[in-house]
């Protein structure tokens, strides 16, 4: 069909648009090469050419038999026939070549041609392809020094006069075997232009052949391909590097960092102005949309949604409505139009979020949001909220338009909408449009009214040929009036927009003289797109039409174009169907050839649609309707899978580097073992530089493919991938890839990696910038080491991938021995984050699937539970929220905070409907409290001492009621009446309607009554009221009286007691309560009623049975007092005012995936073995108890032991190697229990005054103890007889004045030194020996922790503010002090010395452990551990540890010989320190010397804290 130079030429041209380096390679020798006819030539032209050959009538003919004027072109044009009009065999040698350019002569040299721009046609008759190649790519560009690698080979010692048929393929020749000097004329010609112009920058090489070749065999032609290659290779990257320099230079390091975001921009600008060149009618629609707009501006109001069918015209018309409205709204006004699904990142919720977001802060000088909030979807959605809130403050008018809600993808459940806003505030409006999928969602929420919605119609016949008319005109073409109605009744037929774009594509290409009968149009969309793609088939061939629109549909983000190349000439059904007549010409090499996938690009250039995909250009299919085509013709079952498989190799680098792929030609019988030549796909393309693609088809096409073991073994199985697509797509994507796995096949193991990723998610998503892989392989091994042994293909694989990755570890690490955290599949189902400080509210709506909760950060952040996702946060009270209550069916809320404000909000648009200020007082000692009666929307309020009845819908004030000085307590409402009780037991009941007092009854006899709780038995008639005193009293209303009971008077403080409410009592429903160790602070049950879920204040969760009573299971992990329990489903849900977060359990689990190391234990007050297999604790609720606790089985020890004494407990100590568990009591008196006589006790009975113990610790040996009373400390020797142990002494004490500050802790020396740390932060050495006392540097607060090192040589004190100090003891002298600062808690809590005395471990408040090293007191490790660390012992090579969450910690300490200067410790942890090197010397009682340590590079970015009265330097 004659394309191919027009093609070559487009290709040239789009090198130079796209390219950022070098975008032609010239490599010119002494060919001058084909010069072909042009397909086609302007009627003006043509015309003259036969002008001068009106005496050769044979020629005219012939002329007019192969060129054909087409009448359709603007202006018209002759058109070159294909090759099959006339021959079935063609050649090049033709005689209507000669007669053209015979022609062209005669007119250039009679002066008919005046110039060459405006005959271009007379040049390509002279000219061949490379001529107009160069001539477009090298001597046309500006810059074609920094834009062209150019190659010039010269023949010396060629004859242009011998015959020279064997070097053809050197030269040109004519056909009678001769040199063909005119092209050699023209060729010499051409690169004299080139020498004139390009000298600076070409390269020239000279070569005699060797018997009329090149031979790589020869010495010099083998130096002359080397130099050749290492030329191009030099200049290739050195034009690149220059580019791309230049490029950072221009744009500057801000301007790069939004590159990602103008890409994106400009991807939607462009595509919407293509949309709007045909744009016609539809004016009274945008009419009504501009008048909704405007009319709206200044009120709240809901978005406006365009809808229709699939290809009726929405994306034309949201991209006109964009349009026009930058004109309506002024030029100051931000408009952001998204056609989502057309980039990747208009693809996927989070990304259109981020990317919206960025536009508006960047147009209207907002902060952004950092890396923390936008790898959260949820805080992304709070942030793009508040965001809209913020441009209406500033009166800036801002238009969001997102095209195609029904084209994102599901993830984050972007489908639900919830991230949608359902009110937009003033001076924002916001424009979505959806097909029939989604408009079912949006017409079902509440807040969006049916006149927001605008149906998108069919055109009309006088808007349908308008729209021919100017798109002809644009494509400059035209239809014969026969053409016209073709595509007239082609439309009529269907009245589809998509059709008639369709068939607009296809009529561009008729000529006038096309028969109508020829014309194939489809009456329907369906028909019209297979028969183009059947006419494709015919030209092209079926199997490269199919697998290449395949491929494209196969693919996940759509192809490049290298890719698809790669891919095709990876098949090979399409090369057999290219090789099905010859071979080809390289029998170890062999692609598809280019043109060939070129030429098809071009035809199907109406259906592909090109996006940016990390800043590559990548093919995809343009209209669903496209995809649902080809995918029902080309990619049906076993031909989709062989394209994913396919797809699989190219992404697994199977075909890459030199490796030969075995292709069977079945035409010609061959079998050949060639290189494609494809791309290599590493994971990594060079340091942090992934291969992004790869992380994204990769395991797309494995799971399509049904490769189950390269998906396992490269994908899920492989730590190296995880950690990779972690870095560098986030969490979301690899839960995507494995929710993707689990529709397709339905396999534990990956249900639990995908449990694992989302414990770990929260963790993850906090870390601002690069993630150390220490974070990612601890996270990974301490929650699927318990379950590596159970399923060892996947899990245990990737346990033996961390350990080898610890193992190998350059840097300092902690490496896990056992796991210690929530372990997936387990009770621990996730946990929902949000909030900065504790919970003090909880509500839930079952109808609706709601969570609301409140908290002490002033916000209120209502959860979907189905999806588990946020969809409003409610901002606006002042001080902590108190309490919450869902209303109205799950409509609104109300939320009562500190500030005395009680508001109510709207829970479908998140907007504040009222707000009663003030009228709430949290002054008194009683703390306010609401009740309400939803069917009469009332709400009552009292803060102890006046109660006021509201109108729940309006927020008025119906009444008030004062009583004086008395306390008054809301009990409920009984019928019409309001039951307020009184301080003294006066039950009053008042008018409902008026407020007026009704009668008054006295409750009780007792004296100050105090009502813990209350609810109301409505249809019963009844309220039951519980005390403080353990009373539960009963409330009955009839018409005539009033009934009080007191039924039962127990205490309920670490019991649950159930109760049948009958006509006049109350009895117990089970014979014995549900006993807690600690007091019971909330209950709930799910609706089904068979189970009772408690919560308690020694962190533990509690299931029982309500048929038997019986304890079902037990959480172990909350962290904090359980304050706050909700049941939906079979997922319970806890919160305290304690801690931020929520956590979510599931009562239905695995057994097999709980830990066993994780003790039911909260308290500081505890201790374990070394090896960490038992640990010692007070049971909750009676610290007069000792529990013992067995590691390895999660069950208290058989043994268990425990004190007998009516004393509290006050401390603990453990000698290891003695195995003597001391226990000091308030009374003085220590018990000691030898663990290997059990059940032998010992004792040490207190002095006369009956101090309590403060403080214990035992000597490095084990062979003396200290013990700090409260008025004294006493030194103990620990010692044997007959093999039994016992405790001799006191052979040392110290008296303390009356006045001393209270002991909080003690070292012990062997040398009888000890050292004292108080509450008030004051450290002393007592040397017992020399009766002397020294004064150590003083602490701002309070010493939490004293350790001596295991030689006795040095000691570590630490305080409350995170300030260690680290002491030399002989010669008394401070070595470093280092100070920690983290981003939410301070405080270490423990501390231990490695076995070697080389490092310290340290337990804090921060909840984190870390690693010190002695030497030079630098930070080696931090390690977030999700709770304070309450004790930590060395242990081999490593320490073991207990935190709050009851987990015992075993770690080894792997560190290098030399650290590197670069490593940064609180890479992952939002925390700075600094370590002050400085010596004092008391013995000689110098002044103070200042030693200096180098810094550390990345040390030299954390803000310096305020310095020490000495002079220090950091």
């Amino acid at each position: 069909d004659h394309m191919t130079t027009e093609l070559c030429l487009e290709e040239i041209q789009s090198c130079k648009m796209v390219s950022v380096g070098p975008s032609l390679t010239v490599l010119l020798g002494n060919r001058y090469g084909h010069r072909p006819i042009p397909r086609l030539i302007p009627e003006n032209e043509f015309e003259l050419l036969l002008s001068k050959l009106r005496e050769n009538k044979e020629g005219v003919k012939l002329l007019n038999q192969w060129f054909w004027k087409d009448y359709n072109a603007v202006p018209p044009s002759y058109v070159l026939q294909s090759i099959t009009t006339h021959l079935p065999h063609y050649s090049d040698t033709r005689p209507e070549v000669n007669l053209l350019r015979t022609a062209a002569l005669q007119t250039e040299k009679e002066g008919g041609i005046s110039t060459a721009e405006q005959f271009p046609v007379f040049l390509s008759l002279c000219h061949p392809v490379i001529e107009w190649e160069i001539e477009m790519g090298l001597l046309g560009s500006r810059r074609r020094d920094q834009n062209t690698i150019l190659f010039l080979r010269e023949l010396p010692r060629l004859k242009k006069n011998d015959n020279q048929r064997k070097i053809s393929q050197l030269i040109d020749i004519t056909a009678d075997g001769l040199v063909d000097t005119e092209a050699q004329d023209l060729l010499s010609a051409l690169k004299s232009q080139i020498y004139a112009t390009c000298s600076d920058f070409l390269s020239l090489h000279c070569v005699d052949l060797s018997k009329g070749r090149i031979d790589p065999n020869c010495k010099e032609h083998s130096q002359y391909l080397q130099s050749l290659c290492e030329q191009f290779i030099s200049q290739m990257k050195a034009k690149i590097s220059r580019a791309t320099t230049c490029r950072a230079e221009a744009n500057g390091t801000l301007q790069s960092e939004w590159n990602w975001l103008s890409q994106e921009i400009a991807h939607h600008m462009m595509l919407s102005s293509s949309k709007c060149i045909v744009f016609r009618g539809r004016e009274s629609l945008l009419g009504r949309l501009c008048l909704c707009m405007w009319e709206s501006s200044n009120s709240f109001h809901g978005p406006l949604i365009v809808f229709g069918p699939l290809g009726i015209g929405k994306t034309a018309l949201m991209c006109k409505l964009a349009q026009e409205m930058r004109g309506v709204l002024g030029p100051k006004a931000v408009v952001v139009l998204r056609l989502l699904g057309t980039s990747p990142l208009s693809s996927e919720i989070n990304t259109v979020l981020k990317s919206v977001c960025f536009q508006i802060c960047g147009a209207l000088d907002i902060p952004l949001p950092d890396s923390v909030t936008t790898n959260s979807h949820e805080d992304l959605v709070r942030f793009f909220h508040a965001i809209l809130i913020k441009v209406s403050d500033k009166k800036q008018s801002l238009l969001i338009m997102l095209d195609g809600l029904d084209q994102i993808c599901k993830s984050n459940h972007a489908h639900k909408l919830h991230w949608l806003p359902k009110e937009i505030p003033p001076n924002v409006h916001f424009v979505v449009s959806t097909g029939d999928a989604l408009l079912t969602a949006l017409k079902s929420f509440d807040g969006i009214i049916q006149e927001n919605f605008f149906e998108v119609e069919q055109l009309t016949s006088e808007q349908v040929k308008e729209i021919v008319n100017v798109y002809m005109g644009t494509v400059k073409r035209c239809l014969t009036s026969e053409q016209l109605n073709v595509v007239l009744n082609s439309f009529q037929m269907s009245g589809h927009p998509l059709l008639l774009t369709l068939t607009l594509s296809l009529a561009s290409q008729w000529a006038s003289y096309t028969p109508v009968s020829e014309l194939q149009v489809g009456s329907t969309i369906q028909e019209a797109i297979s028969l183009h793609f059947q006419n494709l088939e015919l030209k092209h061939g079926k199997q490269l039409v199919s697998s290449a629109l395949g491929y494209i549909v196969s693919s996940r983000d759509g192809l490049s174009e290298a890719e698809l190349c790669d891919l095709l000439s990876l098949d090979d059904e399409v090369l057999g169907e290219v090789y099905q007549d010859r071979l080809p010409p390289n029998h170890t090499l062999v692609r598809l050839p280019l043109l060939l996938w070129i030429r098809l690009r071009h035809d199907l250039t109406a259906y592909l649609d090109e996006k940016q995909v990390n800043g590559m250009k990548m093919l995809g299919l343009c209209h669903r309707q496209v995809i649902e085509i080809v995918s029902e013709r080309y990619h049906m079952a076993e031909r989709r899978v062989a394209c994913h498989r396919v797809l699989s190799e190219y992404f697994l680098d199977y075909w890459s580097q030199g490796r030969f792929k075995p292709l069977f030609l079945p035409s010609l019988k061959t079998k050949l073992n060639a290189d494609r030549k494809v791309c290599p796909q590493p994971l990594w393309f060079a340091e942090d530089v992934a291969n992004k693609r790869k992380l994204r088809e990769l395991p797309y096409h494995l799971i399509h493919a049904g490769c189950w073991e390269q998906l396992h073994q490269e994908v899920i199985g492989s730590t190296e991938w995880l950690l990779c697509k972690t870095v560098t797509c986030g969490v979301n994507s690899i839960v995507e890839d494995l929710s993707l796995c689990l529709e397709v096949q339905d396999f534990k193991e990956i249900q639990l990696i995908k449990d694992t990723f989302l414990l770990m998610q929260p963790t993850i998503d906090c870390v601002d910038g690069k993630m150390d892989p220490s974070l990612f392989y601890t996270e990974i091994f301490a929650r699927l080491y318990t379950l590596a042994e159970v399923y060892p293909s996947l899990i245990g694989r990737l346990c033996s991938q961390c350990q080898h990755w610890f193992n190998s570890c350059p840097s300092p690490v902690l490496v896990p021995t056992c796991g210690f955290f929530q372990s997936p599949g387990g009770t621990l189902k996730t946990t929902l984050t949000g909030f900065h400080r504790g919970i003090t509210g909880m509500d839930i709506c079952l109808e609706k699937k709601l969570l609301v909760v409140g908290s002490e950060d002033t916000n209120v952040i209502v959860w979907d539970l189905e999806d588990l996702e946020a969809i409003h946060t409610l901002t606006g009270h002042t001080a902590g929220v108190q309490y919450v209550k869902i209303v109205n069916r799950g409509t609104c809320c109300l939320s009562l905070a500190c500030d005395g404000s009680l508001k109510l909000w709207n829970l479908i648009s998140g907007r504040q409907l009222y707000c009663i200020q003030a009228q709430v007082s949290f002054s008194s000692q009683q703390p306010p409290q609401i009740h309400m009666i939803e069917e009469k929307s009332m709400l009552f309020s009292t803060d102890g001492l006046q109660a006021k009845a509201w109108d729940l819908k309006t927020g008025e004030l119906i009444f008030q009621i004062t009583g004086g000085d008395e306390q008054m307590t809301i009990l409920g409402v009984l019928d019409e009446d309001l039951a307020v009780l009184s301080y003294e037991g006066a039950l009053t009941f008042y008018d409902l309607s008026t407020g007026t007092e009704k009668r008054q009854i006295c409750m009780t006899s007792h004296e100050n009554l105090s009502p813990t709780c209350t609810f109301t038995l409505k249809t019963q008639g009844k309220l039951v009221v519980g005390s403080e005193d353990g009373s539960i009293y009963l409330v009955l209303f009839s018409s005539y009286k009033q009934k009080l009971l007191h039924c039962l008077d127990l205490g309920f403080e670490k019991q649950v007691a159930m109760f049948h409410v009958k006509i006049n009592l109350v009895e117990r429903f089970l014979a014995h309560a549900f006993q807690h160790e600690d007091i019971v602070l909330t209950a709930a049950t799910p609706d089904h009623h068979r189970v009772l879920i408690t919560g308690s204040q020694d962190h533990v969760i509690r299931t029982w049975c309500l048929s038997t009573g019986d304890l079902l299971d037990s959480f172990i992990g909350m962290g904090a007092p359980v304050t706050a329990l909700a049941v939906f489903e079979e997922t319970v849900i806890s919160a305290s005012r304690s801690t931020h977060c929520l956590k979510l359990w599931t009562l239905r689990y695995n057994r097999k995936h709980k830990l066993n190391n994780c003790f039911p234990d909260s308290s500081p007050l505890v201790t374990l073995s070394r090896d960490g297999e038992q640990v010692y604790f007070l049971k909750h609720g009676d610290r007069a108890e000792v529990v013992q606790w067995d590691c390895r089985t999660g069950k208290y020890d058989a043994h268990n032991l425990k004190t007998a004494v009516s004393a509290e407990v006050s401390c603990m100590e453990l000698a290891q190697k003695k195995k003597m568990l001391f226990c000091g009591v308030k009374t003085g008196t220590i018990l000691i229990y030898p663990l290997a006589y059990a059940p032998e006790t010992l004792c040490i009975p207190p002095p006369e005054t009956l101090p309590a113990v403060h403080c214990m610790v035992a000597s490095a040996a084990e062979d003396s103890m200290a013990v700090a009373y409260q008025d004294s400390i006493c030194v103990f020797e620990i010692t044997e007889r007959d093999s039994f142990p016992c405790i001799e002494g006191p052979f040392h004490k110290l008296p303390l004045s009356l006045l001393h500050s209270p002991i909080s802790s003690i070292g012990l020396l062997s040398d009888c030194r000890l050292i004292k740390g108080t509450e008030s932060g004051e450290v002393m050495l007592y040397d017992f020996k020399n009766t002397s006392v020294t004064s150590m540097d003083r602490h701002q607060t309070k010493i939490t922790c004293v350790t001596v090192s295991n030689s006795g040589s040095l000691a570590l004190i630490a305080s409350q503010d995170s300030v260690q100090r680290l002491w030399n003891l002989s010669p008394l002298e401070l070595k470093y002090t280092m100070e920690y600062k983290g981003f939410f808690f301070e405080g270490v809590l423990c501390s231990a010395f490695s076995e070697n005395d080389q490092y310290i471990y340290t337990g804090s408040q921060d909840r984190t452990i870390k690693v010190w090293d002695v030497v030079n007191g630098n930070l080696l490790v931090a390690q977030y551990v999700y709770a304070p660390v309450t004790k930590i012992l060395s242990y081999k090579d490593g320490f073991v540890a207990v935190s709050q969450l009851g987990q015992v910690i075993k770690e080894k300490f792997s560190c290098p010989k030399k650290v590197s200067l670069w490593h940064n410790p609180v890479k992952n942890i939002r925390a700075k320190y600094r370590v002050i090197s400085r010596v004092r010397g008391y013995e000689s009682q110098r002044s103070s010397n200042t030693a200096t340590a180098e810094p550390k590079p990345h040390q030299l970015n954390v803000t310096k804290m305020k310095s020490l009265h000495t002079c220090n330097v950091l």
